[in-house]
């Protein structure tokens, strides 16, 4: 089993949207970069800020610029420089469905209306990619969910967030080696 070589953290570039709840998945990934002593550099022929991790091999950050519906643009085009497989591929992403402070390890399936899935779901021809979902809780009506995942959480929200990010950090080992078993146990048992 091969460990994850792509970490790939969906948000929107540009400073109207740091702060927004979509922005989940840039937020693990500039935890990771710190946490790595990684710094993410703007790589134009990828499409995103990318690093090459620290004391790994052939293992890279991504944070897509390409606005979150065009994700998949970024991922293959780093995908497909470095020959890595959607198997070795993790994409961290904001998740409606689960409630803020949890989050959950899963190898493929649908994208659920997420845009930026959606969009990887393209360009790599297959869902078959591991994702990291980050819950954010849902605003209640289908309709306010655009203005939701637009919008800064609230601060218990942040709070909570932040913490089920630190907590999935802690995983990054596991997922390196390859032990997913031992990653949803981890990170699904926790108390």
């Amino acid at each position: 089993m091969h460990g994850i070589r792509l970490f790939v953290g969906l948000g929107n570039p540009g400073e109207k949207y740091v702060a927004t709840r979509h922005n989940a998945g840039f937020w693990w990934i500039d935890l990771i970069s710190q946490q790595t002593n990684s710094p993410l550099k703007l790589d134009a022929k990828m499409f995103g800020e990318t690093s090459k991790m620290s004391g790994q091999a052939d293992t890279w950050l991504l944070k897509p610029n390409t606005f979150m519906n065009a994700s998949g643009k970024a991922v293959a085009a780093i995908a497909n420089y470095y020959k890595i497989k959607p198997a070795e591929i993790l994409v961290i992403h904001d998740e409606l469905d689960l409630p803020v402070g949890t989050s959950k390890l899963k190898l493929g399936g649908g994208h659920g209306g997420h845009n930026g899935l959606r969009d990887i779901h393209a360009a790599l021809g297959t869902p078959d990619y591991w994702r990291l979902r980050v819950g954010i809780g849902h605003p209640g009506d289908r309709n306010e969910v655009v203005n939701f995942v637009l919008k800064p959480p609230l601060k218990a929200e942040q709070t909570a967030i932040d913490e089920s990010l630190y907590q999935s950090s802690k995983l990054l080992t596991l997922l390196l080696a390859g032990q997913f078993e031992q990653a949803m146990l981890t990170l699904h048992t926790k108390a």
